[in-house]
């Protein structure tokens, strides 16, 4: 853990990292979650092999390192055995993670506020209890949201999505997005163009493959037929871990929050914003490369 922040929550334990020995070929991805981390690990896993019937298998063959469901011992084990190109997922933020010039660090962003949203429906598909007195089913004093906006980046909070750690996500991906080995995308930019996501991976990863072959490759990866093929898709799909594969994927829209927050709320949420971004950096987090009217 040295130079390394502590985020240690109910959830996730980021000392978990100093078990994996880094290859120089590893990839990272790294996100909030519900930011399009298993589109990303999706992507990745379809580059990789180049086939579009690959069974993905993502909470085996790309393992969340962070979460503390299974015996570190038992990941370390497994991902030492795999011959193949490593690919591994993290909620944990980069100044938490340990940095290695070689492998690449895919960063995943999404506006915080569809985030949210995201996550309270995801919250009601998995059986995890711990998170219910922050995100009670029975709201109507917005508890929720007030949560949101007050929590910390770290700890228990920080395992409960609030807004301050998005921030901490952003702000340490952007604060080490100089080196050549470490990228930032935006959920926006991979729902407008998907195709173009796939070339600056495949790019990135030094991966070819030939134009038809791509191309079904980026079928495979929309969110209709990844919501049509859930079991395949989800993480631990067809496991019954969550209690739907399918509203795993429930919407993949932007603007969740419309017409759900009170103005009061609102401009809260704008008050944290812009007490802690830049213009452009809060422009960039929410709406992704292509900005929006309000530039």
């Amino acid at each position: 853990m040295t130079h390394r922040k502590l985020y240690l929550g109910p959830l996730t334990d980021n000392r978990r990292w100093d078990m994996v020995k880094i290859r120089p070929n590893d990839v990272f991805v790294v996100t909030p979650p519900k930011c399009g981390t298993t589109w990303m690990q999706t992507i990745i896993a379809l580059l990789f092999s180049g086939d579009p019937e690959v069974k993905t298998e993502l909470s085996v063959k790309m393992p969340w390192v962070d979460i503390r469901i299974r015996e570190m011992p038992e990941v370390a084990e497994r991902l030492e055995a795999m011959q193949h190109r490593r690919s591994m997922k993290s909620h944990t933020p980069m100044d938490g993670l340990p940095m290695d010039d070689h492998a690449q660090y895919i960063c995943v962003f999404r506006h915080p506020l569809d985030a949210h949203f995201s996550y309270r429906k995801h919250l009601r598909n998995i059986p995890l209890p711990w998170f219910d007195m922050w995100y009670p089913e029975d709201d109507p004093d917005g508890v929720t949201f007030r949560r949101f906006l007050d929590g910390g980046a770290e700890g228990f909070d920080g395992d409960a999505l609030p807004l301050a750690h998005i921030l901490r996500h952003y702000k340490s991906a952007t604060a080490v997005a100089d080196r050549p080995n470490v990228s930032l995308f935006h959920y926006a930019d991979m729902t407008r163009d998907l195709a173009g996501t796939f070339a600056k991976l495949a790019d990135l990863l030094g991966i070819s493959h030939s134009t038809d072959v791509l191309d079904q490759l980026v079928q495979e990866a929309t969110f209709d037929n990844m919501k049509a093929n859930a079991e395949r898709f989800a993480p631990s799909g067809g496991k019954g871990f969550m209690k739907s594969d399918s509203e795993f994927f429930h919407s993949g829209t932007s603007g969740k929050w419309h017409g759900k927050l009170t103005d009061n709320e609102l401009a809260a949420y704008d008050a944290m914003m812009d007490a802690h971004l830049k213009h452009e950096d809060r422009v960039w987090l929410e709406f992704g490369s292509k900005g929006t009217t309000l530039c």
